[in-house]
């Protein structure tokens, strides 16, 4: 078990499988980095919808990652999609918000797309007035 303090100083715990000598007490250091991730390009998209005053209920990503068979196993695809919620959200500025985290704001997965990781994006809107 690890215990991992931010540069702003929130603590947070990683493990590994007991197999491994690691008691199965919090996420893997590799589903921290994907995590993260998502957590970034959902800030992102949350932030631009609300400045673009749509009424999002809840925003969630929902990731799904492949991994190189062979040691290191880096990660060879992510898949980050997005379920926003709200009633009356405009199609057209759910996908513009999630294109420009994609492309332009999120550090996080621009940095991981630099490194050769292949990420793609989707989305669904969920109308709660409904």
């Amino acid at each position: 078990m690890s215990l991992a303090e931010s540069g702003s100083g929130h603590s947070v715990v990683m493990d590994g499988p007991e197999d491994l000598g690691g008691r199965n007490l919090g996420p893997r250091p590799m589903e921290m980095l994907l995590m993260g991730t998502g957590g970034c390009a959902l800030f992102d998209v949350i932030s631009m919808l609300k400045k673009s005053r749509q009424p999002v209920q809840d925003c969630r990503v929902e990731i799904q990652a492949e991994r190189a068979d062979a040691v290191p196993a880096v990660f060879t695809r992510i898949n980050m999609h997005f379920v926003v919620s709200g009633a009356g959200l405009k199609d057209s500025h759910v996908k513009r918000a999630v294109e420009l985290s994609a492309e332009k704001y999120c550090s996080a997965s621009i940095m991981l797309g630099a490194a050769g990781i292949e990420i793609t994006h989707s989305y669904e809107v969920v109308d709660s007035a409904a």
